[in-house]
């Protein structure tokens, strides 16, 4: 998937950078304290990096596509890591929240409680962890060749579960890009 998102960084930056964030993230930064650190996992074009910024936290993006990090930079003036969320030791960083925003749709079933998991030691143990994927079954391939993996409410509350996380909050809300698209929205907690 880094190939669609290198290749075509542009076209996706100008398509997604202006959505508005607030319909679907107000219920995260709710729960989080004023200048609270939130790595923003696969930040994409930036977009929810500079509303949080823009609303006093301290954000710092991670994304495998270099067009986009660049991109994502030069928007909103963040600290951009590059890597694969699957393979990055996160282990040196500490951050009081974690936000993947349909950064996690194209990993498959089989590999999302591994790639949770290795992005999960950067969250403070009292952090709050924000996870969005689309609805559906099983599978879907777009018409730009990308695959992304369908879920259920009561599929990923098992993985929770198995994870050690909370759901404290709750939301199934149409795409702001896409209103064919539904999305499983949550706010974790470690138990």
């Amino acid at each position: 998937m880094g190939n669609y998102y290198q290749t075509n960084c542009h076209e996706y930056h100008k398509r997604t950078f202006s959505a508005d964030s607030s319909s679907f993230l107000d219920p995260f930064v709710k729960m989080l304290p004023p200048g609270a650190s939130i790595l923003d996992v696969g930040c994409g074009s930036g977009r929810d990096l500079l509303w949080l910024k823009n609303l006093g936290f301290q954000v710092t993006g991670f994304e495998q596509s270099s067009g986009l990090a660049n991109l994502a930079r030069k928007y909103t003036g963040c600290e951009i890591i590059e890597g694969d969320f699957e393979t990055y030791n996160f282990n040196t960083l500490k951050f009081d929240a974690i936000l993947a925003s349909g950064s996690l749709v194209h990993v498959p079933h089989s590999r999302l409680i591994p790639a949770i998991a290795n992005i999960n030691p950067t969250l403070d143990r009292n952090g709050i962890f924000y996870l969005s994927l689309k609805q559906g079954d099983d599978f879907q391939t777009d018409r730009t060749k990308r695959t992304f993996y369908l879920w259920q409410d009561a599929e990923l509350r098992g993985v929770f579960n198995r994870l050690n996380f909370e759901v404290i909050h709750f939301s199934n809300t149409e795409s702001v890009i896409n209103s064919n698209d539904l999305w499983l929205g949550y706010v974790l907690k470690i138990k």
